[in-house]
């Protein structure tokens, strides 16, 4: 594995934002006793009938506190991204308990699981998923815009500073880098202040260095302005940037990493695999 540059410090806009941090923020520790940005409980996810019969998922339980930024990893087919999908409300779960802040998932009916979507959660995937005939600031804004809300002109100034977009604002994807395209993913994730960013594989499509640089985005954001980030990987040295590690093997929790080192975490990476976790 080629090694990744260390990430980057704060930058100056993010650092002059700490006053707008999110309504309810507590920073990197979290609130002591507080409601988790979300959790599941006996989460289990099946795919298919009879004999094609796949558990994705068994009786996971697992909670994401607010103001951390926790990565996901398994080895391959062991439902991280699953897990993501069912926790982000993108896909229904067979049985078990997903809640986001205090609103239980299956309580709610299509048009209340899209609106809880729009507000309250925020995603950031490997295939950035930018409309091409926007620009970057049209991109950013665009899930505000569809909810009829006005992008608060200053936080959008402090977003698109952080993530080192100001000067880009106005070029289409196609005319941005990979890592700027993701940034900008990344900035249209955060401009809503949702309870919780869902990131998966965000850095599988760009090279160490961008990468770096986005993880130490995903990263302040959660230190700085108190964002909830749960991230998918299978790469240690993206994980090193979280705050807490949680593993899955064959559907299920079998480990968790605080302050995470990215030795650590191909060490324990390595002896699931060798079990071999992750058929499913």
């Amino acid at each position: 594995m080629p090694p990744t540059p260390p990430a980057p410090q704060p930058s100056p806009s993010l650092r002059s934002s700490r006053s707008s941090r999110l309504p309810g923020a507590t920073g990197v520790a979290g609130a002591s006793g507080a409601e988790p940005a979300a959790r599941a409980a006996g989460l289990t996810k099946v795919y298919g009938t009879g004999d094609h019969q796949v558990t994705a998922l068994d009786e996971v339980t697992v909670e994401f506190a607010r103001g951390r930024f926790t990565a996901v990893m398994g080895p391959s087919g062991s439902g991280k991204s699953t897990l993501m999908h069912c926790m982000a409300g993108l896909d229904p779960v067979t049985s078990g308990s997903v809640r986001i802040g205090g609103v239980e998932l299956a309580s709610l009916n299509e048009r209340a699981l899209t609106r809880l979507r729009r507000d309250k959660v925020g995603f950031v995937f490997q295939g950035f998923n930018l409309l091409p005939t926007l620009t970057a600031a049209e991109n950013i804004v665009l899930p505000l815009r569809l909810a009829g809300r006005k992008p608060e002109a200053a936080w959008l100034a402090a977003v698109t500073g952080t993530v080192g977009l100001a000067d880009r604002l106005g070029h289409r994807p196609a005319e941005l880098s990979g890592g700027q395209q993701q940034r900008v993913a990344v900035a249209r994730a955060l401009l809503s202040r949702p309870e919780i960013v869902f990131a998966d594989e965000p850095t599988g499509n760009l090279d160490s260095r961008t990468g770096a640089e986005v993880l130490g985005f995903l990263r302040d954001s959660v230190r700085e302005l108190g964002q909830t980030v749960v991230m998918v990987t299978h790469d240690p040295v993206a994980a090193a940037h979280a705050d807490r590690v949680v593993f899955l093997a064959d559907g299920r929790v079998v480990d968790e990493l605080h302050e995470p080192a990215a030795d650590a975490v191909l060490a324990r990476m390595l002896r699931f695999e060798s079990r071999g976790g992750g058929h499913r």
